[in-house]
């Protein structure tokens, strides 16, 4: 006869639970099995009545026995579906209760139909298929030669090749670095995931232009920051000082080709930016993934100004050569460098060895500038293309600005029509759009048109589906 072990790490009433539990699960008490007295369970396993009584009782709470007045306790009916459910962990709460937040459901929608070969996606902000240097990129390979140690796990901070290539690359941006102040990451959603995590402490301040990339996804949310949206305008010294009062902060930037908005910053602003959060002691992260695809000379980059390590600047191949690559840089002072980079072996170990390799290779040759110049040219072709329908079309209902590089056009509506429905509608018919309010929650107006991903057939036959559904929200929106 079984008997609880008094000398278990677990007590004598779970062992009763777990030992009545068993019975049921393997069928030798079925549904409506009358269970013997709490007296002679106590004799059997050689315990306290309480300890017998306590074990049911709580068995009865979790609907695997029932009582029956004057008849004693039975093995309920719905025992054994109870019993199945319990022996898997309940996820949703797990997931309920993780650090990281859920995406908005239009973004998870976004993601999950960007899949869809069917879907005209105006929208993404990728480079088309077509516009990768595939062949040169196999060719690259074939050119290439490797150690075995070349397929094995990367440094800390990454390839010493790949950082060389690039401290002699971005002097181009104004920027002159050492290879310890360089760190390869997996692009730069990493680089900002790395930072949230290994240098800010909860509760600190995201400072954020109004239209943000961030907003649409949470790598800073997720750790408790707070985002604050602020105009960067003659009292942005103040704004700033008032909203920051003693916490810890930081200032996200995109100032070259901002995503969403395709907006590029002068010299003098971003000289006057730098100036403000500098005399604030606010640290600066300049997004710079874009510079490369603008149509005209850029301006220096905000790095280039840095002279105190205000600074963290993120670059990428990701817009300009292959996301698939996923490759990206920051450049930092030594100390955040080192931080970063031991946060970064601990979650993955460093970056692809291989695609660095590929990666120093096109930055080392003429390959990678000879490559963005007939980018350039594509997407000049495709941003033309895309502005004459919205000429011939959106004039009359929508404003928006010629692009100065980069995949984007930000098509403001005359009307607040940009909503969940409009969304869906066009959805509905194969056409995959991002809407403003995913970059700035109040934003009914504007959508990211992109030039760079659906091919010029699909942009025709997408924009013409948005123009006429455009114009049937317009109509209801100016129904009384």
């Amino acid at each position: 006869m079984w008997k609880p072990a008094r000398d278990a790490s677990i007590s004598l009433q779970n062992q009763i639970i777990n030992w009545v539990t068993e019975q049921i699960k393997s069928g030798d008490w079925g549904v409506g099995t009358k269970l013997p007295t709490q007296r002679q369970l106590a004799l059997e396993f050689d315990v306290n009545r309480s300890t017998i009584q306590q074990a049911l009782e709580e068995l009865k709470a979790d609907g695997i026995l029932e009582s029956r007045v004057g008849s004693g306790v039975f093995v309920a009916n719905d025992s054994w579906n109870l019993l199945a459910k319990n022996t898997q962990p309940n996820w949703q709460k797990y997931i309920e209760a993780s650090i990281h937040k859920p995406n908005y459901h239009t973004i998870q929608l976004i993601n999950e139909y960007e899949q869809d070969d069917s879907i005209i996606r105006l929208g993404t902000g990728e480079l088309s298929p077509t516009l990768l240097p595939t062949k040169k990129l196999q060719e690259s390979l074939q050119n290439l030669s490797f150690e075995g140690k070349d397929f094995g796990y990367s440094s800390p901070q990454g390839s010493t090749k790949l950082r060389q290539a690039l401290c002699h690359y971005l002097k181009k941006r104004g920027i002159t670095t050492k290879t310890e102040n360089i760190l390869i990451v997996s692009g730069a959603l990493q680089a900002l995931q790395l930072m949230a995590v290994g240098l800010f402490e909860t509760g600190s301040i995201v400072f954020q232009d109004h239209c943000s990339y961030l907003n649409s996804i949470h790598p800073f949310q997720s750790f408790g920051m707070q985002m604050k949206s602020v105009k960067r305008d003659e009292s942005l010294k103040q704004t700033l000082k008032s909203k920051k009062k003693n916490r810890q902060s930081i200032y996200y930037s995109v100032p070259t080709l901002n995503n969403p908005t395709g907006r590029v910053w002068t010299s003098n602003e971003k000289q006057y930016f730098y100036n403000t959060c500098k005399a604030l002691r606010i640290p600066i992260i300049e997004d710079d993934v874009y510079s490369e695809l603008l149509f005209e000379t850029a301006t220096p980059s905000i790095k280039s100004l840095d002279s105190s390590g205000q600074v963290l600047y993120i670059g990428s191949v990701s817009k300009t050569l292959s996301p698939g690559l996923r490759i990206g840089w920051v450049v930092g002072p030594t100390p955040v460098i080192k931080r970063l980079a031991d946060i970064k072996m601990q979650m993955d170990y460093g970056s692809s060895a291989i695609s660095q390799e590929i990666v120093t290779y096109w930055l080392a040759s003429d390959l990678y500038e000879n490559h963005l110049i007939e980018l350039r040219d594509h997407l000049k072709v495709r941003a033309k293309f895309v502005e004459n329908i919205l000429a011939e079309q959106f004039s009359s209902i929508a404003t928006w600005e010629s692009p100065q590089g980069g995949f984007y056009i930000w098509l403001r509506f005359n009307e607040s029509i940009v909503t969940k429905d409009f969304f869906l509608k066009l959805l509905k018919r194969n056409v995959l759009i991002n809407p403003g309010f995913i970059y700035d929650a109040e934003d009914s107006n504007h959508i990211r048109i992109s030039y760079s991903y659906a091919s010029l057939d699909n942009l025709k036959v997408g924009l013409d589906i948005l123009y006429e559904e455009s114009i049937s929200m317009t109509k209801n929106s100016c129904t009384p």
